[in-house]
């Protein structure tokens, strides 16, 4: 079959023939090149599928990560206003303590002196 791609150069110049030639091995040449390229085209835009992928992945993990933070900050809050109606709570039983040790310390007193009375 190549006998019958080269039939149409029989009876060229010899210059004819080597311009022929040049121009062939160019277009063999820009071929191997745009193949070249064109794998390196389709690599680069695997490349480039690959890394929005791993930005939308990134971009999800922050949106999840925005979420947990905003639900900690929330639980922190809330335990934050537990811890200070605890502390409230505990300062008020701590004052009626005090109270009741007082009134304590005050009847006793009473039954003392009470005591002393009923001895003399």
């Amino acid at each position: 079959m190549s006998w019958a791609v080269e039939e149409w150069k029989e009876g060229l110049s010899p210059r004819v023939l080597q311009k022929i030639h040049e121009l062939e091995s160019q277009v063999n040449k820009l071929k191997k090149e745009r193949q070249q390229r064109q794998f390196q085209l389709e690599s680069l835009e695997a490349a480039l599928q690959k890394q929005k992928q791993k930005v939308e992945n990134e971009k999800n993990e922050a949106a999840t990560l925005k979420r947990e933070n905003q639900s900690l900050m929330e639980l922190c809050d809330s335990l934050e206003k537990a811890k200070q109606k605890i502390s409230h709570d505990l300062q008020v039983k701590e004052s009626q303590v005090n109270i009741q040790s007082r009134q304590l310390n005050s009847s006793k007193k009473d039954v003392e002196r009470l005591e002393q009375e009923l001895k003399r």
